[in-house]
This record gives structure tokens, C-alpha cells and sequence, in this order.
């Protein structure tokens, strides 16, 4: 019988290494779903019950079944489906999400090890182990986790072995799988085409990207479009996947917009509506309305979006406050807010670094271009933790912008960290658009352990 080899045994430990926290945070201090997560959860009781993505509505003095999507419905659906083997308990969710997340850790190393050494990747799937806020998101009943897990394993499968084509294939419906949980996963579809081109569409040429891009969207949306036909069959109207893209553009932009989410009212816009699909149409033509009219505003508030997504990191611990307010008195709650906050402000900034080589024997021009792009990143790092309102968000920017410059002696783009990149990037724009609020980063980070795990690499002479 075969030995497992080192690598295997690593990918194990890990997996219960970080499963271990998460079980025993997940089981003692998780509480009734709160939030975003009632809806979810009961979304998942109702799947698991042969009831479908749906409510119950009293129309007419009789109770009547009402289907859903203003969610997407992938984490429900995949929770639903471990509801419906295993019970529909909350410590059943408990252990789903701490297993999501452990296994998100595991790969999290699987795709590091598709462009970084061996040491490295294993380093970056340590740091995704012991981050705080990723220990504390497996006791939320949320959709970060399981997101970030498909992404990931979409581009893992895409990157695995360059050029192919059946990793090119599976990676992009694997995508179009996580574009169920999050819909803006299918943003990074045509990203394949540019980083993880298949070796067989090369014969055409010049038409070779284009083609491998629309391909890429095709295939990322073949999963999706079963969803689409039930919604178009049951909703009063087509929906793609959910019914919030109209409601969260409203709140990024109408004139009570702070950046953050806000809660919207029929007195802003849309008071008469009578299905789900015609509220975020009309929520979606109310939010242009607003843009067209006030482009400054909303353009001025973009600032504010990108720090309420990336400056801080507090959303696990007051999910769990709010679940269970006795267990989390005011010392607790702010002692954990800020360490979980530390640990990803130092998380960001080690991030920034991944596009920076580094060598003992350099030419005079990269020691000047290296050096001047490390220190663009420590005066951002400097600068963010200078002010009474600490500013975290350029970090982002300059570590999803800095691999891609062609600056002399720069660090290595392999296509793992290239789609890695794509997702930052992708992220940043659409909370740019819409609002921001820091769970919303969860799903990059990932690929945050990775970036500071790739920190001053070799350059690619040497």
C-alpha cells in the first residue's frame, strides 16, 4: 500500500488543525441566525422540507406558497441539502460551516501551491488557520466562506495544469457553481481567458482570448441558467440569480447614501410594487435615476464605500453580540473587535507587498523601482494608521494594482495569483458601485493569505 506523501499529510493536519477552533467556536458560541443569516437559514429549512426556495403568505385569508430569489440561493441550497440528510439543527450548520471553513484553508494552500514554493504556500494556508476573523465566521450561518471555497476551487482546477482545456472547462463551471452563492464570482469569468488559456484555442489566432473569454462566460453561467429558467417559470419576472442588484444599487446611491448599508423605504422610490423582480427593476431604475442626476454624490461617496468594505473587520463579533447579547458584554465585544481589526489591518498591509521582489544581487534600476514601490507602501501604511479614522482601503488598491506593473526586477505573475488579483479587483469595483460594509472582504481573504505570502519573491531574472 502506498504511503501518503508529505504533502498529503500536511493537506490533512491542516484541515483538522483549522477545523478544530472553528468546531468549538461554531458549537459553544454561535446563537439563533441573525440578520442576513435568518433569511438564509430559513431558506435552508424550507429546501430541506421539499418546500423549495419560498415562504408562506396569507392572501385572501388562506396561506399560500410564495417562491423566493431575493437571495441567491446557493448557500441555502447547500446548507438545505445538510438539513435534509442530517436534521434541520442548528449544530448541524454549526459543523457545515466550521467544515467549509477548515476546508477553505486547505485550499486556500492547494492554490498558493500553484504559484508560490512549498514552504510559502503552506505558509499562506497556516496564516487562513489562525485568522481570527475566519475562526470566528464559521459559528455565522453567512455565505462568505462557502463563496470563497468554490472561487478558490475554480481557480485551482484552472491553474492546476496550464493550458488545459478540461481545467479551463471545470474551473469555469466551478465559477459559475460559487456565482450561485455570490453572483459577482461571474465577474472573474472572462479573467480566464486572459491568465489560464487553454493550449487548443491557441489556433485561432488573434480571435483565440475573445473566444476563450466568451466561452468562459458561457460555461460560468450554464449552472446559473437552470436557476434563471425556475425564477423566470416561478417569479413575476426574469431574475438571473437574486433580486438585490437593484435594491443594493438604490442604497449606494440615493440621497441618504453614506457609503454603507441603509435601510430603504417606499417614501424613497418605490412605493407600489407587487413582486419581487419588479422591486429591484424599479429599485434599479430609481439607483440610475439618482446617479444620472447627482453623478458627484455618488461618485464622492466611493471613498467611504472602500473603507467601510476593507478598513476594519468587526461583522463576526457583532453578529454574535447580536445573536447572543449577554455572552458579549461591551469589554468582550470591543477587546475582540479590535483584535480581529489588528489582525487583518497587518494582514492588508503584508498583502500590498506581494508585487515586490526582492534579491541580494540587483540592477541599479529595479533596486530603484523595487524600492520606491515598497516604500509607496509603507508611506500608505503609514498614512493609514496617522489619522483619528484609520484609512486601510489604499492598501487594497496598491496590492491589486502593484503585481501588474512592469516595473524592472518586479516579482513573478503566475496565473494563480494573477485570478487571485482579478477577484480583489473585481471585488473593489463592486462595492465601489453599490455600498460597502466589511464582511463583504471575507471572500478575499484568501487570497490575502496568499499575497502576503508571496511577499519579495525572487524577480523573474533571477
Amino acid at each position: 500500500m502506498k504511503r501518503p506523501s508529505n504533502e498529503t499529510l500536511f493537506g490533512f493536519a491542516l484541515f483538522f488543525a483549522a477545523l478544530a477552533p472553528r468546531l468549538f467556536v461554531a458549537l459553544h458560541w454561535a446563537g439563533e441566525p441573525v440578520w442576513d443569516g435568518h433569511y438564509y437559514d430559513f431558506g435552508a429549512r424550507r429546501i430541506a422540507a421539499g418546500l423549495g426556495y419560498s415562504d408562506d403568505r396569507w392572501e385572501n385569508g388562506i396561506i399560500a406558497w410564495h417562491p423566493w430569489c431575493h437571495y441567491p440561493v446557493g448557500y441555502s441550497a447547500a446548507l438545505g441539502a445538510v438539513y435534509r440528510v442530517f436534521g434541520s439543527d442548528l449544530r448541524v450548520a454549526a459543523v457545515f460551516d466550521a467544515s467549509v471553513s477548515a476546508a477553505l484553508c486547505v485550499m486556500t494552500w492547494l492554490l498558493a501551491r500553484n504559484l508560490l514554493s512549498p514552504a510559502r504556500a503552506k505558509l499562506a494556508g497556516v496564516i487562513a488557520a489562525i485568522h481570527p476573523g475566519l475562526v470566528l465566521y464559521a459559528a455565522l450561518v453567512m455565505t462568505e466562506p462557502l463563496s470563497a471555497l468554490l472561487t478558490l476551487t475554480a481557480f485551482w482546477i484552472a491553474t492546476r495544469r496550464r493550458e488545459s482545456m478540461p481545467g479551463f472547462v471545470i474551473g469555469a463551471l466551478v465559477l459559475g457553481a460559487g456565482a450561485l452563492v455570490r453572483p459577482q464570482a461571474l465577474l472573474c469569468a472572462p479573467f480566464f481567458a486572459l491568465i489560464a488559456m487553454p493550449a487548443p484555442l491557441a489556433k485561432y489566432g488573434k480571435m483565440a482570448r475573445p473566444i476563450a473569454a466568451a466561452l468562459a462566460c458561457a460555461l460560468a453561467l450554464a449552472p446559473v441558467l437552470p436557476w434563471t429558467a425556475r425564477n423566470c417559470e416561478r417569479m413575476d419576472g426574469c431574475a438571473l440569480v437574486s433580486t438585490n442588484g437593484g435594491w443594493n444599487l438604490a442604497i449606494g446611491a440615493f440621497p441618504r447614501a453614506t457609503g454603507r448599508f441603509e435601510t430603504l423605504r417606499a417614501s424613497d422610490g418605490c412605493r407600489v410594487v407587487t413582486g419581487q423582480v419588479q422591486q429591484d427593476r424599479c429599485w434599479f431604475a430609481y439607483g440610475l435615476d439618482q446617479i444620472r442626476e447627482h453623478p458627484w454624490h455618488w461618485i464622492a461617496l466611493v471613498p467611504a464605500k472602500l473603507g467601510y468594505t476593507f478598513d476594519h473587520e468587526s461583522f463576526e463579533v457583532e453578529y454574535l453580540h447580536e445573536a447572543r447579547p449577554a455572552a458579549w458584554p461591551e469589554a468582550r465585544r470591543a477587546a475582540f473587535r479590535d483584535g480581529v481589526t489588528t489582525f487583518h489591518r497587518l494582514l492588508v498591509v503584508a498583502a500590498a507587498l506581494a508585487g515586490i521582489a526582492y534579491a541580494r544581487r540587483r540592477r541599479k534600476n529595479e533596486i530603484v523601482a523595487q524600492g520606491a514601490a515598497l516604500l509607496v507602501v509603507l508611506a500608505l501604511a503609514g498614512l493609514a494608521v496617522s489619522g483619528d479614522a484609520p484609512h486601510f482601503y489604499p492598501l487594497v488598491l496598491a496590492g491589486a494594482v502593484l503585481p501588474w506593473l512592469p516595473l524592472p526586477g518586479r516579482a513573478p505573475l503566475p496565473d494563480a495569483l494573477a485570478l487571485g488579483l482579478a477577484l480583489v479587483g473585481t471585488t473593489i469595483v463592486t462595492h465601489a458601485v453599490f455600498f460597502g460594509e466589511d464582511r463583504y472582504h471575507v471572500v478575499l481573504t484568501p487570497i490575502f493569505c496568499i499575497m502576503a505570502a508571496a511577499a519579495f519573491r525572487k524577480p523573474l531574472r533571477a
